[in-house]
């Protein structure tokens, strides 16, 4: 039954807040960790118990249909990842065990707004958990109510509220259209009436609010905000899963489930992420502040995602969908060390730091690990996904594309080598020579971030074949 992991959490949140008081706020924490390894099992091992043998079980809840695929497994289990990883860094970076429980409050409802965005197969229910999961987030953003996060939740809000408007036109003239929300029917109804304005206004305008909603140039402008200024734990959040669940797996959703893929909608996907790969490395090569230069290299990284969507092969499909989960993961390490150092060093300017590496060790081996990952340096799992994507770019005769992926891939290796080099190597900074290796759950989500990207990428045919591949059979139907 898929609704339970959108009951199971909502109940639980329930008992949190309305019984038992202090005693259960104290066991907040412990009940998110079960509940994200759950998600994370169930995901990974999708028995048929729960999920069903056809993998197509339609559980009904409050009129809400949920749908499974290998899609939604590889999305269910980076939602999960990430999520877990983010409590753990909340955990020890905010103190006040009243303000620790309304963070797992919000964790916890934005999972269960990616949850069932990952599981509908109707567009209004799609919207409904697309707006949780953004009204959890911009309360995130602004967690400690600073000015800096203020303003890129308020940018966050303003540009969300415009995504919002255009997606609600467009689920209006595709049920006005179709008579019915739900994937299927409006699938077949757009078939018999492909050639109408009214589909080319609701495709449009429904595919530019989740350009906005997932950062893609030139819609980016509230994401290096709000990544910047958002507390530690809500960046990991957003960069490694919040912004490409509302954003590119939508997208892929519903081009797959919905609208059906077309030639010129390829290359309107392959222009914007050939734009918003070249945009955010370049921006980042020109940052001083550490989250703010992942920030661009988010908006870098995503881009390849919808450059190999953008192909319309099944190759590129599935190096997109790789790519996916291989960016969750690297970019979410990638934060937590930006965390370790500000949790250690106080700041997030790289001017004022250096040679860190020698004072944290675990911290610095796991950021290599991450950065050679993003450059897609063999056999790192980010390799892979980018052979893939690169290979399919190729072989459907995009040269430019190509050269484009590859050019940017050095640009990825030069702006995270000079992170590493004014972070970690070098001499250690004068006035750092008390600083200490990161909590100890901070490394621990650093080495099991680290773990998966080394694993995933030395066992590349296994992965790829038992969750990947599978993918191409969704392609097909």
């Amino acid at each position: 039954m898929p609704s339970l992991l959108i009951l199971m959490p909502l109940a639980g949140i329930m008992i949190l807040n309305f019984a038992f008081g202090r005693t259960m706020k104290r066991s907040a924490f412990w009940f998110a960790v079960v509940l994200f390894l759950i998600q994370i099992i169930l995901a990974i091992f999708h028995h048929p118990v729960f999920w069903s043998n056809e993998l197509e079980m339609v559980d009904r809840f409050f009129n809400v249909s949920f749908s499974m695929d290998y899609i939604s497994f590889i999305a269910l289990l980076s939602i999960g990842i990430v999520s877990l990883v983010s409590l753990l860094v909340a955990r020890c970076s905010i103190d006040n065990e009243e303000d620790r429980f309304n963070f797992i409050n919000l964790l916890v409802i934005a999972s269960i707004g990616m949850s069932g965005i990952v599981m509908v197969k109707d567009v209004f229910s799609l919207y409904v958990f697309l707006e949780i999961t953004a009204a959890a987030s911009f309360i995130l953003i602004a967690f400690w109510r600073k000015r800096r996060a203020l303003e890129g939740a308020f940018k966050y809000i303003l540009l969300s509220a415009i995504a919002t408007i255009m997606m609600l036109t467009a689920i209006a003239l595709l049920i006005v259209l179709a008579g019915d929300p739900s994937f299927s029917v409006i699938k077949s109804a757009l078939g018999r009436s492909s050639s109408s304005f009214m589909v080319t206004l609701a495709v449009g305008i429904f595919i530019c609010g989740l350009f906005i909603k997932g950062g893609l140039v030139p819609f980016h402008g509230w994401l290096p905000d709000a990544y910047s200024s958002a507390p530690a734990p809500v960046a990991i959040l957003l960069a490694g899963i919040v912004t490409k669940v509302v954003g590119i797996y939508t997208i892929m959703r519903v081009m797959i489930s919905l609208f059906g893929f077309s030639a010129s909608m390829g290359r309107v996907f392959m222009f914007i992420g050939a734009l918003s790969i070249l945009v955010g490395a370049f921006a980042a090569l020109g940052q001083r502040d550490f989250k703010r230069m992942l920030a661009y290299s988010s908006i870098s990284q995503i881009g390849y995602i919808l450059l190999g969507f953008g192909t319309g092969t099944t190759i590129g499909i599935l190096g997109a969908v790789f790519h996916f989960f291989n960016h969750a993961i690297f970019k979410s390490l990638l934060f937590v060390n930006s965390a370790a150092v500000e949790d250690s060093v106080g700041t997030t300017d790289m001017d004022k730091m250096g040679g860190l590496a020698s004072r944290m060790p675990i911290t610095g081996a796991t950021s290599v690990i991450a950065l050679l990952s993003a450059c897609g340096i063999p056999p790192l799992a980010g390799f892979w996904s980018k052979l893939i994507i690169i290979l399919a770019l190729w072989k459907s005769g995009h040269v430019a594309y190509t050269l484009i992926a590859v050019f940017a891939s050095v640009l990825t290796l030069a702006y995270l080598l000079s992170m590493q080099r004014r972070t970690f190597f070098g001499k250690l900074a004068d006035g750092l020579e008390d600083i200490k290796e990161a909590h100890t759950r901070i490394r621990v989500a650093s080495i099991i971030l680290a773990a998966i990207t080394v694993l995933v990428g030395v066992f590349f045919p296994l992965m790829f074949d038992n969750f990947i591949l599978p993918v191409k059979d969704i392609l097909l139907r």
